[in-house]
């Protein structure tokens, strides 16, 4: 049996090394009044809805949700940042959230965080772009365990490109409960990665209660992908707390313009295309500056860029950025810059006209229904037609 680190949390007394088995003091309920005609008569666990008890006016009841990803704090991203603000809202409304997802370096075991939300980081560690490897059926005892220990009633599974996320709702499934997943991205139908990905999830949505995607293009992809029926699946676009995002309260100065950039620099994010944008930015202006936040393989490329074409005054690389200073990052520019070459909705983008800027970005996958088009200017991934596009947000703003 796998064990996990309990770690203490306020107000008990463990010793933070102790480690026992999950399910050391879970007790599974058996039922034998349902058995088949048969003959035999075995033993079937009682379903997890019904173990949630209703509320007073018998019309809803509370649950007890497990959510499922791969990708969770402390890793940084929009999925992350997803997961935990439901959980969060979750919380609120009386539900009862757990989190499971990989341990992250020394980050193994039970953790708690903001609102007491509880975290297993099971002891597997990532072998590709932070995901698990596919081990199908050795994941099921800690899966299990974790299910039974907090009588759990909904399985919710975050990302398509989620090992873990796979396996909690192919085990899920089996065992009775519901189940609902979110897809968050866009993959195609063409190179090798999206077709195995697309059997995959043709073989794990075979038997979801419901799927969510986030914006309408996410819809139509995670369709024809999967071959779910579109009357499961629902489109629900992602949201920003706009007290956390506010613009500044004092006015910038147009005599420089700030660009700004906050993104994972991989290829798919586009920063291939920052490479070629940005000199191209320098040269026909002057008085542009870029804040570059974000970190990953392609960074070493921006700095490569930013040597070549001595521009280590202009162009500032801030590494990665915690979440709870994107917004300060965010309200030192005038215009955010996104270059993602796929995407199903970008939050980043959200995040960036709450604080008050204006937004460029290529127009691909669900980006065309994030903002209306004052307040976005849309080009073709492409170098020529992103410097056009930075060129005429760059006339809303007086010299």
């Amino acid at each position: 049996m796998t064990k996990l680190p309990l770690f203490p949390c306020k107000g008990r007394e463990r010793d933070p090394g102790q480690t026992r088995p999950l399910a050391s003091s879970v007790r599974v309920h058996i039922s034998r009044s349902h058995a088949p005609s048969g003959g035999r008569s075995p033993a079937t666990r009682a379903r997890p809805e019904e173990q949630i008890p209703r509320t007073m006016d018998g019309q809803s009841r509370k649950h007890r949700i497990l959510m499922v990803s791969d990708f969770f704090f402390p890793n940084f991203g929009g999925v992350e940042s997803h997961i935990y603000y439901l959980s969060q809202c979750l919380l609120k409304l009386g539900h009862k959230v757990v989190v499971m997802t990989h341990a992250y370096g020394k980050r193994s075991g039970v953790r708690y965080v903001t609102g007491g939300l509880k975290v297993y980081y099971v002891p597997w560690r990532p072998f590709l772009m932070q995901n698990t490897l596919p081990t199908l059926f050795m994941t099921f005892p800690i899966i299990r365990t974790i299910l039974i220990r907090e009588k759990i009633s909904v399985v919710h599974g975050h990302q398509a490109f989620s090992t873990l996320c796979h396996e909690a709702l192919m085990h899920a499934r089996t065992m009775g409960y519901k189940v609902v997943f979110t897809d968050h991205s866009l993959y195609g139908f063409a190179d090798i990665g999206s077709i195995h990905m697309n059997k995959v999830l043709q073989f794990t949505l075979a038997d979801v209660d419901q799927a969510i995607c986030v914006s309408h293009t996410s819809k139509e992809n995670t369709v024809l992908r999967s071959g779910i029926s579109p009357e499961k699946v629902f489109m629900v676009p992602n949201a920003v707390d706009t007290a956390m995002f506010t613009p500044s309260p004092n006015r910038l100065s147009c005599d420089e313009i700030i660009i700004v950039v906050i993104s994972r620099l991989v290829y798919r994010k586009g920063a291939d295309l920052l490479v070629e944008v940005i000199p191209e930015v320098c040269r026909l202006f002057p008085k542009v500056r870029f804040i570059v936040g974000g970190d990953g393989p392609k960074r070493v490329r921006l700095e490569e860029m930013r040597e070549k074409f001595s521009l280590q005054d202009r162009v500032e690389m801030l590494g990665a950025v915690p979440h709870a200073q994107v917004r300060s990052v965010l309200i030192s520019g005038h215009i955010f810059l996104n270059s993602s070459l796929t995407e199903a909705f970008c939050i980043a983008i959200l995040e960036a006209a709450s604080c008050g800027l204006l937004t460029v970005s290529t127009r691909v996958g669900g980006v065309p229904e994030v903002l209306p088009d004052d307040m976005i200017v849309l080009a073709e991934p492409d170098p020529e037609d992103m410097v056009r596009a930075v060129t005429k947000a760059l006339t809303y703003f007086p010299a």
